[in-house]
């Protein structure tokens, strides 16, 4: 058995500590003078089951739209526009503030070939950019690890940490994952226990051997943790440029984690954060607007801190979800699984004046598949993009093949 296989099935390790020493080398590296890595950051921000984008970034213009939502249409009234067609839920008046100081870019119409309505397959379709009849088993942030993992420590966990208990699809490499952590001092925690301890201190003597790297790996945990806790303590920032505070909520607490993080001069260069509760088969509205409302002002928080530090330009924010839901509402106050989406990009960094802007046409509501919206840009041309021209690395060896970036960034 290999190492990699023997760390994955051994009950003593998880996804976080199996990865925690590489990520906890930045201490060492500190200590030695060694400044970390700076330069763009790329937070993730998932909206797990599906957001409905129609009600999301709403076309108020469109009478189809009225005529197919009878009860869930948003009234014109009410939307915050942002131009002639379309324009915000009005749960995400925060992120308007956003908009008109000219950090939020809106793609319309994101999704991919042969959409997939299964919430598991059509996630793994975007954490991994397969195409929907290919299974692969590394995710795009993943790979781009491998290749950019190199020199006398070729393998760095720490360039990509996903705020969780547990590592998704997206972050696991061929020869390296990413790092799933909850928080620095539930990290820190984690390594003082009797067992962890009392293993690391168990003799090597089979330095090649499959128990002795597990020894290795949690002997380097216990004696670096104290770094991530130490560093996220003297950088904590609850307050945002404004005068606010995060929200009390999940998503809340993980950006603001995030942001201590960025803070703590870690060479992190991709965070991964992500929120449940968007598939409204049932009673969208209430739903739906409380988590618009709590993304909108976790985001405003998060950038308020960026800004507040100065690094509101080396920091871009990416909002996807899985799919959208289907044009026509259902009988039961709710929407299905649908297809193509809106993508939300936020940060100082975007190309385009001041307010933001809306990156291509509004969804097409005379045109559908089947009930569905249509794509029109493939959910890898924003990777590529982002790979390419923010992350400054090979877009095609990630991606497996060239897919044109586009005017974003």
């Amino acid at each position: 058995m290999r190492r990699r296989d023997f760390l994955k099935q051994s009950a003593l390790t998880t996804a976080g500590t199996m990865l925690i020493p590489h990520f906890l080398k930045a201490y060492e590296l500190n200590q030695l003078g060694v400044a970390p890595t700076t330069g763009k950051t790329l937070v993730i921000v998932q909206l797990s089951g599906g957001n409905d984008g129609l009600n999301t970034v709403v076309p108020f213009r469109n009478d189809i739209y009225y005529r197919e939502r009878p009860t869930l249409a948003i009234a014109r009234d009410k939307v915050l526009a942002l131009n002639d067609e379309i324009g915000f839920n009005p749960a995400l008046e925060p992120l308007k503030a956003l908009y008109d100081d000219g950090l939020v870019t809106v793609i319309n119409n994101v999704g991919y070939p042969n959409p997939d309505r299964s919430h598991f397959r059509s996630m793994d379709i975007w954490q991994t950019a397969s195409d929907s009849d290919k299974y692969l088993t590394t995710g795009w942030v993943g790979r781009y690890l491998d290749a950019n993992c190199a020199g006398a420590d070729p393998c760095q966990p720490h360039r990509a940490i996903e705020v969780d208990d547990t590592l998704s699809l997206v972050l696991k490499g061929t020869s390296v994952n990413g790092l799933a952590m909850l928080n620095p001092q539930k990290l820190y925690n984690q390594t003082r226990g009797g067992l962890v301890e009392g293993l690391a201190k168990v003799s090597q003597a089979d330095e090649h051997g499959n128990v002795a790297y597990l020894y290795k790996t949690l002997a380097e945990t216990v004696s670096s943790a104290a770094y991530v806790y130490d560093q996220s303590a003297r950088s904590a920032s609850p307050v945002n440029a404004t005068g606010g505070t995060y929200p009390a909520n999940e998503l809340g607490n993980r950006l603001k984690t995030v942001a201590e993080l960025i803070q703590s001069g870690v060479s992190t260069r991709v965070y991964y954060v992500s929120i449940s509760g968007f598939d409204t088969h049932i009673n969208q509205p209430g739903q739906q607007e409380r988590l618009l409302r709590q993304y909108a002002e976790a985001v405003k928080a998060f950038t308020g801190d960026m800004k507040a530090t100065n690094r509101q330009n080396d920091v871009l924010l990416m909002t996807f979800s899985e799919f959208g839901r289907r044009v026509k509402q259902n009988a039961s106050n709710g929407t299905d699984h649908g297809t193509a989406n809106n993508v939300l990009l936020i940060g100082g960094g975007l190309k385009g004046a001041t307010p933001g802007r809306v990156f291509n046409e509004a969804p097409n509501l005379t045109n559908l598949d089947e009930g569905d919206l249509k794509y029109t840009v493939d959910f890898r041309n924003i990777y590529a993009t982002l790979l390419r021209n923010w992350l400054k690395t090979d877009d095609v060896a990630i991606l497996g093949r060239k897919f044109e970036p586009l005017g974003l960034v």
